[in-house]
């Protein structure tokens, strides 16, 4: 009988931590054969675990960078994603939608949302949900900072 109950209440709890989603990727690295001249298609410019993961999480910031292979600055911008991701890793959602490659439906809401048909394109979510920042072009790496210190705030 006390088995029983037991089990009854431990099973739950055991699949409910088994069940650990992610929301985004992890362990995010550069494509290290860039070529930072020209528009030349050197391949997916990040690579990384749970990289077609799309799903905003509520209550975390979230980094969104939109991208195609064949673009210098796109390049440029995707070392800069890798750069932030070490730094703020675990704080804020890294979520990467290469254009070029199949994209999962969380992916594909997002870009709906938010991507304007120009590249490189970045968006920061704040953990109460609102856009911080959702523009196309490059942006440096301290103004990225900024806002991504105050989503944390």
């Amino acid at each position: 009988m006390y088995k029983t109950v037991i089990l009854s209440l431990l099973l739950p709890l055991t699949f409910s931590i088994m069940q650990v989603s992610v929301n985004a990727a992890t362990n995010l690295r550069l494509n290290p054969n860039l070529d930072y001249s020209s528009d030349s298609n050197d391949g997916p410019l990040i690579t990384g675990d749970n990289i077609t993961d799309g799903m905003i999480q509520q209550g975390k910031p979230a980094y969104i960078i939109f991208y195609h292979h064949e673009c210098y600055n796109s390049k440029r911008q995707a070392k800069r994603t890798v750069e932030l991701y070490e730094k703020y890793e675990g704080n804020i959602d890294f979520i990467i939608v290469d254009l070029d490659s199949e994209i999962s439906n969380e992916q594909n809401g997002l870009r709906e949302r938010f991507y304007r048909n120009h590249i490189p394109h970045v968006t920061i979510i704040g953990a109460n949900g609102s856009v911080l920042y959702n523009r196309s072009g490059e942006i440096g790496t301290d103004l990225l900072s900024s806002i991504l210190d105050k989503a944390l705030m």
